[in-house]
């Protein structure tokens, strides 16, 4: 296993590579001798290690954090790099908004490069109201507390903290190091600001554009979309995210978050008729869109009002369009705000899709009944499973 840990050089392809390195130094290639099979004598060199990601264990593809460790664990470690991740908004766009500010806290903690964009709201308010996150000693101490804050009578505390800690990897305390892979945020704090002040951020808020960029030309992309593509593709290309700029000593990552995509906002009207006029136009941008994540180091979260698309036409071919696909579904409004089995949830969240790298098609989740809430601090995704008698069953994985 060893092996895999490291990746060939241009010699890769000598049959001798690895048996070579076996025979100057008495040493199998199920055995490794400290940094002598990744020294420059080997032939072999090692991934560029960049903070805040790691190599997936199934494919070995990079991941980095969605900023909630639960939603990493569902997605198969994290999202990849190089894919796009549609969150499906919720009834009141009360919950999706905290996913993508989750997305964006994790990329100022790791020190990756931000691209905000909005039609609604400036970029630079959205970093002000990022969640803080939890890096100090105190940090179990906190969630416990948050946890246990709620009902709990002491016949069941046991049961409850095991039911809501399901879901959650092994919480890692201690100070903000680059060995960390997905923190734990406070949603009842801000982040400092020294830290938005030390973070490298790009801002696109639409209104600021229009007026720059009037001129039509022969593209069924509306002027909000295709604003929106030159600029991820010049500060991509600027910065060289896409490999273009060698003298480039650290390599990272850039987090794109787009909010709102699809809504009248961005001058787009699949949401207000059925027969659109640019019914193409939001499918066109994300086929653009995954082009540019395929080439470049970066990873992209957006948010789609699903739920005001009157052609389920547009919604099939927006979500074969999308990587992942994570749909909120809140229970303000609807019968289940009343249910007594829901009465611990703010709602339901539906994996419909994750990445099947290198395939036609994606892959759907195996992992199902899962329930969020928002506490006063966290916000928790929960197992749940339901009998014909009305009472909840913890499943144990």
């Amino acid at each position: 296993m060893a092996a895999a840990a490291t990746s060939c050089g241009p010699r890769a392809g000598a049959p001798g590579c690895v048996v070579a390195a076996a025979g100057k130094d008495s040493v199998t290639s199920f055995q490794r001798r400290g940094p002598r099979a990744s020294g420059p004598d080997g032939g072999c060199r090692r991934l560029a290690s960049i903070a805040g990601t790691r190599p997936s264990v199934r494919n070995g593809q990079l991941l980095v954090s969605t900023g909630l460790p639960a939603l990493d664990q569902l997605l198969g470690g994290g999202l990849a790099v190089g894919t796009l991740l549609l969150i499906e908004e919720d009834k009141y766009n009360i919950y999706s908004p905290l996913l993508f500010k989750y997305f964006l806290a994790e990329g100022i903690i790791n020190g990756h490069t931000l691209l905000v964009a909005s039609a609604k709201e400036d970029p630079a308010e959205i970093l002000q109201e990022l969640p803080a996150p939890l890096l100090n000693d105190n940090c179990k101490k906190e969630v416990d507390e948050d946890v246990c804050s709620h009902k709990t009578p002491e016949s069941n505390i046991k049961m409850k903290i095991a039911w809501r800690y399901q879901l959650l990897p092994k919480m890692e305390v201690g100070p903000i190091s680059s060995s960390i892979f997905g923190h734990y945020y406070d949603a009842s704090k801000r982040i400092p600001q020294e830290l938005i002040e030390a973070s490298k951020w790009h801002g696109f808020f639409l209104p600021e554009k229009i007026s720059s960029t009037l001129s039509v030309e022969s593209c069924s992309l509306t002027h909000g979309y295709r604003s929106l593509l030159h600029f991820i593709q010049n500060i991509i290309c600027e910065e060289g995210f896409d490999g273009s700029n060698p003298q480039k000593k650290e390599k990272n990552v850039l987090r794109i978050g787009i909010q709102n995509l699809g809504s009248p906002l961005w001058g787009d009207d699949i949401c207000c008729t059925e027969n659109c006029n640019n019914s193409q136009s939001l499918t066109k941008f994300l086929y653009v869109l995954r082009g540019l994540l395929r080439t470049s180091l970066s990873a992209c979260i957006i948010t789609v009002p699903t739920h005001l698309i009157q052609n389920k036409a547009v919604i099939a071919r927006v979500t074969n369009l999308s990587d992942t696909v994570v749909g909120l579904e809140s229970f303000i409004g609807s019968e289940r705000e009343t249910n007594p089995l829901y009465q611990e949830y703010h709602g339901l969240i539906h994996v419909r899709q994750i990445p099947r790298l290198n395939n036609l098609i994606g892959d759907v989740s195996d992992v199902k009944d899962l329930a969020f809430k928002l506490r006063r601090k966290l916000f928790t995704i929960e197992k749940t499973h339901t009998r014909s008698s009305g009472a909840n069953e913890i499943i144990t994985r």
